[in-house]
């Protein structure tokens, strides 16, 4: 490990590792989009779309490899047992970095199908990025504006089904999608603008969530609720990891019950709308409440070893 060298330095060598391993990984996953779009067989495109996973589970391995290298992270994890690389899952997870990303599909790479994300339509026009996740099979999603269902009403519902259209490739391929149902990364500003009822957390968007399982919820194994801290990142956390100043990060995972989402009453009734809310935000009470001990332990234990330090000395 290398996390003996200066903080600029180690900077550095992670971004040109990161951009190395992206840049392979990412190139061979667009090849794999040419070669899939000229296959005009299903069950040959489903083989090049294994394939395209297998490469994205190399890339989170290496962003594994790297962290290793630039820094002594001790992996407090919790919840992993009884998954399934074979199910179906539906993820919601607080987000807090841009790290989150690398360090979620990292971690359960090897315990459930790798990570998938809802993507506007539009971004499968986006040059080389929109291919690659074409190529991954992430389910774009098709969303009409409000203002186009006021010009044509008969466009209400067009968007749940052509998204169950997109998803129906998933019946037979075990998959995972994540929902970072808070919409933004969090900050204490952020915190504070929204008056947000939760200490270390933003307000929980249903929205998105209640469409996922509207489109393909009957799918689903189970709905993965997970946690994640860095109990002693600074505020900028993908900046400290890089640095090689976050010495410990903790996930909590907890398998829940798949709600069951009936579609024409979610986006008809607002009292149905009101319940589907408050259940999220009681998952979000839990896992605030979560966090804060989470912190507390952490301080605690940091000021036993500083005492105990002191008393040596």
């Amino acid at each position: 490990m290398l996390n003996f060298l200066p903080g600029p330095v180690l900077f550095i060598l992670s971004l040109s590792l990161l951009i190395i391993n992206t840049a392979l990984w990412g190139t061979l996953v667009c090849l794999g989009g040419v070669v899939k779009m000229l296959m005009p067989v299903p069950s040959a495109r489903n083989a090049v779309t294994a394939l395209m996973n297998r490469f994205m589970w190399a890339w989170a391995s290496c962003n594994g490899g790297i962290l290793y290298l630039i820094a002594k992270i001790e992996w407090d994890v919790q919840g992993l047992e009884g998954l399934n690389k074979n199910g179906w899952y539906l993820l919601i997870s607080n987000h807090l970095s841009g790290f989150d990303i690398a360090a979620q599909t990292y971690l359960l790479r090897n315990h459930i199908p790798m990570l998938k994300f809802f993507l506007k339509k539009e971004l499968i026009y986006v040059p080389i990025m929109g291919l690659g996740c074409w190529a991954l099979d992430m389910p774009f999603m098709d969303r009409t504006s409000p203002a186009k269902l006021k010009k044509n009403p008969k466009l209400k519902g067009k968007d749940l089904a052509t998204t169950r259209r997109a998803c129906e490739k998933f019946k037979n391929m075990p998959t995972s999608i994540i929902n970072y149902v808070e919409g933004s990364r969090f900050t204490e500003d952020k915190r504070k603008r929204q008056d947000s009822p939760y200490r270390h957390l933003l307000r929980p968007k249903a929205g998105g969530i209640a469409f996922t399982l509207s489109a393909m919820g009957e799918q689903f194994t189970n709905l993965l609720d997970v946690t994640l801290v860095y109990p002693d990142a600074p505020d900028d956390v993908l900046f400290g990891v890089m640095n090689g100043k976050v010495r410990k990060i903790v996930v909590r995972v907890r398998a829940l019950p798949v709600p069951q989402v009936d579609a024409t009453r979610y986006f008809a009734e607002s009292e149905y709308r009101v319940e589907f809310q408050r259940w999220l935000n009681q998952i979000w009470v839990e896992k605030d409440e979560q966090i804060d001990a989470l912190l507390l332990q952490h301080r605690q234990l940091t000021d036993s070893a500083t005492s105990t330090h002191t008393q040596l000395h």
